[in-house]
C-alpha cells in the first residue's frame, strides 16, 4: 500500500513507507534505549541492537580502525616508504586526477613534510594520457626517483608498471583487480582478487591511511617522531564521501571524526576551498559531496589535472586561496559544459527507453564532464548509467552505478570479453575506453550483464519515506540527534520524512533552477524548505502557484547557517496534493 495512499506524487514515483516489521523494531528500540522515534527508525534500518545503540551514535576510530596487517603487501609497502623518508630517498606520487587521487597524494605530501621530506607529484592530464599510469610517464619518473608511489590507480596497469625500470613501485589503491598483479614491490589493495573483501568499501585514501598508520608504529618502533595522523583524516573524510564510498564501519568513523577536524579550520586548502564555496558552518558530508567535491574535481575535469591536489596539499593560506579561486572558476565552467551535455544525454536515454542501462554517447562531448552527466542521468533514471564522449573514432566513458548493482566488475568482463580497450572501476563507478564501432555491442552486452543485478530492485518509480514527521517535531535538538546516527550517503541513506497535508504559504524561485518554499500545519508555526533543480522538472512549476494549497512533502532535514544563526528547514525531494 503506497504511504499516505501517494501513488503517483508530483514527480511521478509512488511513496513506500517502512515496512511493518521495520516500524515494530523501531517502537521497541525508541522504548528500550530511550530514543525519539525519527533516530530509532534509522538505528532500525542500520540493523542496530539497543545495548549497541550508544555505541552507534558515538563511534570511536579506535575502536573501528582495523589493523593494517590484515591487508596483503602492506608490510612490505610500510616499511619501503619509511625508509625512503627516513633515508632521504627521491619519492614520486602518481595519483588519480579525481578527488580521492588528490586527496591520497595530499595525505602523503603531508605525511612526508611533517617528516622533512618532498615527493614530485604527478597527474596525469584527463584527455591526452587517460587515467592511470602510463608507461612515457613511469619510465620518466623513474629515471629521476628511487620510490613510486601510484594512489588510487595502477592495480590493472602492468605495462606501464613494467616500464618504470630502476625505480621501485609500490600500489595503493581500491579499484577491482584483475587475475595477476602488476610488477610492483607491492599492491595493497581491499580489492585484490586473493583478499576476502571485508574492506572492499574503503576508498584510495582509506588505504593510504591505513598505511601510514602502519609507517607510524614502524617509526615508533625506531625511537621516531610520528606524524600527527588524526589531523589528516578531514582528508579521508571528504575522499570517502566525494568517491561514494559506503558509510559503513571504519568509513562512517573516517567521515565522523573527519568532519570535525574540518570544522577546526587548519587545513589551508580546505579552508579557502570552504570559503569560496560559502560554506557557513560546520561542514556536513553533504558539503562534501556537492560543495567542496566538485570544485576539486573541476582541476582534473577541464582545467589543470593537479590543481586539487595542490590546493589539499598547499600550507600557505594565499597560495591556497589563489588554487581555491581557480578551480571555482574552472567549476562554473565544467557546470556550462555539463548541462550542454546533460541535455543531449537524457535525450538519447529517453528515446532509447531500455529498462537495465541508461547509456549515451557523442561526439565531441567533453571527457571531464561525462562522470558527471552519468551520475545526473543515473539520478535521473535509477539505472546503471555509462556516458562516452567519441573523439577520433575513440570513445572515453564514465559509469555510475545504483546500489546492489557492481558496475566496475561488468565492465572489466566486457574489457577481457574483447568489446572495450579498456575498462575498470569499483562497484558504483568505473570508466572505459571503446572503439565508435563497438559502443552498441558493448552498452547492449552491458545491459544484458546486468540484468541478474537488476532483477527485484526498487523501481525509480518509488520514494522511500522513513516515517511522518510534524512541523512541531522538526527541532533542531532532534536534527542533532538525528545527526549522531549518521553520516549520509551510500549505502546509509538519511531519512526521509514526510509531512502531511501542509499548507503552502509562499513559493519562489532561486535564481533560474531552484525553489524556495514556506510552508505550515495549520496552526503551527512556518517550516522553510528548499528544492535544487527542482525547476529543471515537474516538481519547481508544480509548486510555484500553490500559495494556500495543501500538499503532501517529502525530503531531508537540514540545518541551515546564515549571519551566524542556526536554521533548520527541508530539502525537499517530492510533494503530492492533499485531498
Amino acid at each position: 500500500m503506497a504511504f499516505l495512499g501517494i501513488d503517483t506524487s508530483v514527480t511521478g514515483r509512488r511513496w513506500i513507507g517502512p515496512a511493518a516489521e521495520l516500524e515494530r523494531r523501531a517502537e521497541g528500540l525508541a522504548q528500550q534505549a530511550t530514543l525519539p522515534l525519527p533516530v530509532a527508525r534509522v538505528l532500525a534500518e542500520r540493523g542496530v541492537e539497543p545495548m549497541d545503540a550508544q555505541a552507534f551514535l558515538t563511534p570511536k576510530l579506535r575502536d573501528l580502525l582495523p589493523d593494517p596487517l590484515v591487508l596483503r603487501d602492506m608490510e612490505v609497502a610500510a616499511a619501503r616508504i619509511v625508509q625512503a623518508a627516513v633515508k632521504g630517498e627521491r619519492i614520486a606520487i602518481f595519483a588519480d586526477y579525481d578527488v580521492d587521487g588528490g586527496t591520497s597524494a595530499a595525505l602523503l605530501i603531508d605525511w612526508l613534510h611533517q617528516q622533512g621530506r618532498k615527493a614530485t607529484l604527478y597527474i596525469p592530464d584527463r584527455i591526452d594520457e587517460g587515467y592511470g599510469p602510463n608507461e612515457p610517464a613511469m619510465a620518466a619518473l623513474a629515471a629521476e626517483h628511487d620510490l613510486i608511489i601510484c594512489v588510487d590507480c595502477g592495480t590493472l596497469s602492468h605495462d606501464a608498471l613494467a616500464a618504470a625500470k630502476g625505480a621501485e613501485v609500490i600500489v595503493l589503491d581500491h579499484h577491482l583487480g584483475g587475475e595477476t598483479l602488476p610488477p610492483a614491490l607491492a599492491v595493497v589493495n581491499p580489492n585484490r582478487v586473493d583478499e576476502d573483501g571485508s574492506l572492499g568499501h574503503l576508498c584510495a585514501a582509506g588505504v593510504v591511511f591505513l598505511t601510514l598508520v602502519q609507517c607510524g608504529r614502524i617509526l615508533r618502533d625506531k625511537g621516531l617522531p610520528q606524524p600527527d595522523l588524526m589531523a589528516m583524516l578531514d582528508l579521508v573524510a571528504l575522499a570517502t564521501v566525494a568517491d561514494v564510498a559506503p558509510l559503513v564501519g571504519v568509513n562512517r568513523a573516517f567521515v565522523r571524526a573527519g568532519l570535525a577536524v574540518m570544522a577546526r579550520r587548519q587545513r589551508p586548502g580546505l579552508v579557502a576551498l570552504s570559503d569560496i564555496a560559502r560554506l557557513d558552518g560546520p561542514p556536513a558530508a553533504f558539503h562534501l559531496g556537492f560543495l567542496l567535491g566538485p570544485r576539486i574535481n573541476a582541476g582534473g575535469r577541464v582545467g589543470r589535472a593537479d590543481l586539487g591536489a595542490q590546493c589539499l596539499a598547499a600550507r600557505d593560506p594565499a597560495q591556497a586561496a589563489q588554487l581555491a579561486k581557480q578551480l571555482d572558476d574552472l567549476n562554473r565552467d565544467r557546470r556550462a559544459i555539463e548541462a550542454a551535455v546533460r541535455t543531449e544525454a537524457l535525450a538519447q536515454v529517453e528515446a532509447r527507453m531500455d529498462s537495465r542501462l541508461s547509456w549515451a554517447a557523442g561526439q565531441g562531448w567533453h571527457p571531464g564532464v561525462v562522470g558527471i552527466v552519468a551520475a545526473r542521468v543515473k539520478e535521473a533514471t535509477d539505472l546503471p548509467s555509462v556516458v562516452i564522449g567519441v573523439e577520433g573514432g575513440i570513445g572515453k566513458g564514465s559509469a555510475r552505478s545504483v546500489p546492489g548493482v557492481d558496475l566496475g566488475r561488468a565492465i572489466q568482463r566486457l574489457a577481457r570479453e574483447g568489446l572495450l580497450i579498456k575498462g575498470g572501476g569499483h562497484e558504483m563507478a568505473a570508466g572505459l575506453t571503446v572503439a565508435e564501432d563497438k559502443i552498441p555491442a558493448a552498452m547492449d552486452r552491458l545491459s544484458d550483464l546486468l540484468e541478474r543485478d537488476l532483477a527485484g530492485r526498487t523501481g525509480g518509480g518509488d520514494l522511500r519515506i522513513s516515517g511522518l514527521l510534524e512541523t512541531a517535531g522538526a527541532t533542531t535538538q532532534m536534527f542533532k540527534m538525528l545527526e549522531d546516527a549518521g553520516p549520509y550517503g551510500q549505502a546509509a541513506p538519511a531519512p526521509r520524512f514526510a509531512f502531511a497535508d501542509q499548507v503552502i504559504d509562499s513559493a519562489s524561485t532561486m535564481g533560474d533552477r531552484h525553489l524556495r518554499l514556506s510552508f505550515r500545519t495549520p496552526g503551527a508555526p512556518a517550516m522553510e524548505a528548499v528544492a535544487w533543480g527542482a525547476m529543471d522538472g515537474p516538481l519547481g512549476p508544480s509548486l510555484i502557484g500553490a500559495k494556500g494549497r495543501r500538499f503532501h512533502l517529502a525530503g531531508k532535514l537540514e540545518l541551515s547557517t546564515w549571519g551566524g544563526r542556526e536554521r533548520l528547514r527541508l530539502r525537499l525531494d517530492d510533494a503530492a496534493p492533499a485531498v
